[in-house]
């Protein structure tokens, strides 16, 4: 990647037009072109593509070239990494046609794709804030997964997080969706950062312009994607909590149109369970916890019966 450089256009838009491919990569190896069916990583001058970082995953989305109407050939970009500050790499395999180096590309984000990465990636943020406000400032983020579909968010707390304490958070994070703020993103210096209380984490390398990211009460230093407005994020859903190491709890959460997927699937699973056992879906609760106390009970006096036919057939057989 000695020489190439590439110009991030990912926090204004989704798609560039003519950008032009800078390298072709496959095991290592430059390339002067790709054929139909090839999988190669490509380098472009120019890009809306963001690179995986900060745990958010890497945009996926469509290269085209060629333009004769609806027959342009084109390359599925699979994901996107940034090896290193101003290179994006692009996984492609290509669909159709020959990639050459020099060929002038249009270049487009799978817009469902990164409209769930970026609320995630929000909700984090918001969940981060929620934390230390119901837990305590001791909480700090340990790690982060960020994708499409659900957010993990590791940070540091000494035990369990209760039932009441997360539907405290839930209801803190949501109330902040609704308020539909807008999202404020500038570049800072890093004592202006500090004047505006935002979160950084010792150990990460900033340089002299940070990134602060402002969504409602949470201001962080961050270089990812986020939304416009917070009510773009929808809904957001704790779905589980669990220990990772000592001292390191995990935060798994689903928000968008991923989180209304897992309530019609959970809904559709309780309106099962509410025909077989027929009852109302707001007694299956109820309704379980009977079932298993008869199983426990049945369970019980079959184990006595069977203890004594096994009595029984001994003294049964001592007396023939």
């Amino acid at each position: 990647a000695d020489g190439l450089t590439s110009q991030f256009f990912g926090y204004l838009t989704d798609e560039v037009i003519n950008a032009e491919v800078l390298a072709i990569i496959v095991d290592g190896e430059r390339r002067e072109s790709a054929h139909t069916g090839e999988k190669v990583q490509v380098v472009l001058d120019r890009t809306p593509f963001y690179g995986e970082g900060g745990g958010q995953v890497g945009d996926r989305g469509t290269l085209s070239w060629n333009d004769l109407g609806t027959e342009a050939d084109r390359a599925v970009v699979t994901d996107t990494k940034k090896p290193a500050e101003n290179i994006f790499l692009h996984h492609v395999t290509v669909g159709r046609g020959e990639m050459r180096i020099g060929d002038r590309i249009f270049a487009k984000v799978d817009p469902a794709h990164r409209a769930g990465v970026r609320a995630h990636h929000s909700a984090t943020h918001l969940l981060h804030k929620a934390l230390r406000d119901v837990l305590g400032t001791h909480v700090r983020q340990r790690g982060s997964l960020v994708q499409s579909d659900r957010a993990r968010f590791d940070f540091s707390h000494f035990e369990a997080v209760t039932a009441e304490e997360i539907k405290q958070i839930e209801l803190q994070v949501n109330e902040a969706v609704l308020s539909n703020s807008s999202a404020d993103v500038r570049s800072c210096s890093m004592d202006q950062a500090k004047e505006r209380g935002a979160l950084m984490f010792f150990g990460d390398k900033y340089g002299d312009t940070v990134r602060v990211v402002a969504l409602g009460d949470s201001v962080e230093l961050c270089g990812g994607i986020h939304v416009p407005r917070l009510g773009d994020i929808g809904l957001i859903k704790v779905v589980s909590e669990t220990g990772v190491s000592a001292g390191v709890r995990r935060i798994e959460a689903q928000c968008h149109l991923a989180v209304l997927d897992q309530m019609q699937h959970v809904w559709g699973q309780l309106e099962g369970a509410s025909r077989r056992l027929n009852v109302k879906m707001n007694d299956v609760d109820e309704r379980v916890g009977v079932s298993l106390e008869q199983v426990k009970k049945l369970e019980r006096e079959l184990a006595k019966t069977r203890q004594e036919l096994t009595i029984a057939q001994a003294n049964a057989g001592k007396g023939g």
